[in-house]
């Protein structure tokens, strides 16, 4: 049963890079900017709330100072800012402005709205059982992939 997962994954990979989703989706959306950019935007979406560079970078793995420069390019665009950080006075924190927040909100309804016509005939606990098993895949996967030495 394991073994046409990875296909399966595979595939929906390619439908996704293939199709352009996020290029349409940006374009659709009538955002300005690159897929590093987006990620930024949308990790900070996803954590409800202003983060560290550092954060930043943990949440999407990658490096900090590739963070950095697309956080330089989104405040330059006016779709983040830096706040201090309430911790540690000395610390900044990236915030998304109200111009970021909205980037980011139709962005993300064209991209659901293209995975909610592929879904249209699906029941809605078939919807759930998918959030939720894809969800538990990805943190168990994250989980060992992490433990494992490099």
């Amino acid at each position: 049963m394991l073994a046409g997962l990875l296909p399966r994954i595979t595939q929906l990979s390619a439908v996704l890079t293939r199709g352009r989703v996020v290029e349409r989706a940006v374009a659709a959306a009538d955002i300005d900017v690159d897929r590093p950019a987006l990620s930024v935007l949308i990790t900070l979406h996803t954590a409800g709330g202003p983060l560290r560079v550092g954060e930043i970078a943990t949440r999407m793995q990658v490096v900090g100072p590739h963070v950095t420069r697309q956080v330089n390019e989104l405040e330059r665009r006016g779709l983040v800012h830096r706040v201090a950080d309430p911790a540690d006075q000395r610390a900044r924190l990236v915030e998304m402005t109200s111009g970021g927040a909205d980037a980011v909100g139709r962005y993300l309804r064209e991209v659901l709205g293209w995975f909610s016509g592929a879904m249209a005939g699906w029941s809605e606990q078939d919807r759930a059982d998918l959030t939720r098993l894809l969800g538990r895949m990805v943190d168990d996967l994250t989980a060992q992939v992490e433990e494992e030495p490099s």
